[in-house]
């Protein structure tokens, strides 16, 4: 009885999601019977009769042709779980220049209402993506859309011949029947080698979107080493170099007074000893941002060990083994850690934090977990996508799970090969 059931679950399943992709394959050449159909109704004398169908046509597939791949892809990968990446190019940045205009990556207009409509249609005509959609919608209603309506369709047969008195009739009708049955379970299958076939981004789609990634990368990299610069520069300039020329003059005067007064010369003595303290500690806070001597010198584990000694929370490192990567990666992965660490601190209010660096076949697994109140968000402006970003370079990503109330999952995972 359980076996029937599940059976008679499949079937209805099945043809529901066979309707699905049906109605979703024919939508496009519904317009294009629709605009035959009006040709036909204002007849051959009317000069609107072919030039009407013909506009209606092309505008037609081209309105529907991205939201008819979007919902097939929603589809498969909701059934299936076949995930296919639209490959759509993103649009640029719309600036205003000093004279007023706005620039879209295209050309000038006057407002920016303008320049976004202008880029949004030059993006249109010159996406790949979009003639690679008008192809799928030619191609879908005769593979996918063709197979998977005959469920409905022998259903729809079974229904009208059964109904007629003639005994043909209602044979052709149980068979229609049977057939609709039959085929139920597997014909809305045909829809996922259908969409990997023509959905898929083509190679050219994806080295575009890489270069794009890469451009965005650099312009990140540079203002970032810009940045870091002008710091250096700043706090060198107004802090321990100032220290260190009020410090050079202290001594200067100390030996001045040696002779004549031993007790101020000894007291400018312990000034300079305090001001070369503190110049000592400006140089260390000055030079955060750069690798620790213990990253250069002992490695990724050690360094993130000495950073959890550092940290106001109670923090756990564990390593699976001892893990040798080429320097760029591991002060990518070791300031991701430090920036977590400050997050799960300053954000998260957190009290404990668990760190955990391992290894797998492709490259390091780093997981950091705190006990913080969550609700974490990786927004376009924050530190974790400017952390993303920077995993990127390296084909790493970081995935984030925070739920409001806690706790906050980091994980950073990071091609590489010096195993």
């Amino acid at each position: 009885m359980r076996q029937v059931t599940s059976w008679m679950a499949g079937v209805c399943v099945g043809f529901a999601r066979a309707c699905a992709v049906a109605v979703v394959s024919m939508l496009v050449p519904a317009v294009w019977a629709g605009a035959v159909a009006l040709g036909m109704w204002w007849g051959a004398g009317n000069p609107w009769s072919w030039v009407a169908p013909v506009v209606l046509v092309g505008v037609g597939t081209l309105a529907l042709a991205r939201p008819v791949c979007r919902m097939f892809r929603a589809l498969v990968a909701r059934w299936t779980g076949t995930v296919l990446p639209a490959g759509y190019r993103r649009p640029g940045p719309v600036t205003q220049l000093s004279t007023g205009h706005w620039w879209n990556g295209f050309g000038y207009e006057r407002t920016r209402r303008d320049a976004l409509m202008d880029q949004r249609w030059r993006l249109r005509w010159s996406d790949p993506a979009t003639w690679r959609d008008v192809r799928f919608t030619a191609v879908a209603p005769w593979t996918a859309g063709a197979v998977a309506a005959l469920p409905p369709a022998g259903l729809a047969a079974a229904v009208v011949a059964l109904t007629g008195p003639e005994p043909v009739a209602r044979l052709l009708g149980g068979l229609g029947l049977l057939a609709a049955v039959a085929l139920a379970p597997y014909a809305w299958r045909v829809a996922e080698p259908v969409a990997v076939r023509f959905l898929r981004p083509s190679p050219a789609m994806l080295l575009a979107e890489r270069v794009d990634e890469l451009t965005a990368q650099r312009a990140d990299t540079t203002v970032a080493q810009a940045a870091e610069i002008r710091r250096i520069e700043r706090d060198l300039h107004d802090g321990a170099q100032a220290r260190l020329v009020g410090l050079g003059l202290s001594l200067a005067t100390a030996e001045k007074l040696m002779e004549t007064d031993p007790e101020q010369a000894r007291a400018l003595m312990r000034q300079a000893r305090a001001g070369a303290a503190t110049s000592l500690s400006e140089l260390r806070d000055l030079v955060r941002g750069i690798n620790p001597p213990v990253l250069n010198d002992r490695g990724l584990v050690d360094a993130v060990r000495a950073l959890a000694l550092d940290s106001p929370l109670d923090v756990t490192v564990t390593a699976a083994a001892p893990l040798s990567l080429d320097p760029p990666i591991e002060s990518a992965v070791y300031f991701g850690i430090a920036e977590l660490l400050t997050n799960a601190a300053k954000h998260a209010h957190a009290t404990r934090v668990r760190i955990a660096l391992a290894r797998d076949d492709i490259g390091i697994v780093v997981d950091v977990e705190d006990d913080g109140r969550g609700g974490a968000e990786v927004r376009a402006d924050g530190g974790l996508a400017g952390l993303r970003r920077r995993l990127a370079v390296f084909d790493g990503a970081l995935e984030i799970t925070s739920p409001v109330g806690g706790p906050t999952s980091a994980r950073m995972m990071v091609r590489c090969e010096s195993l």
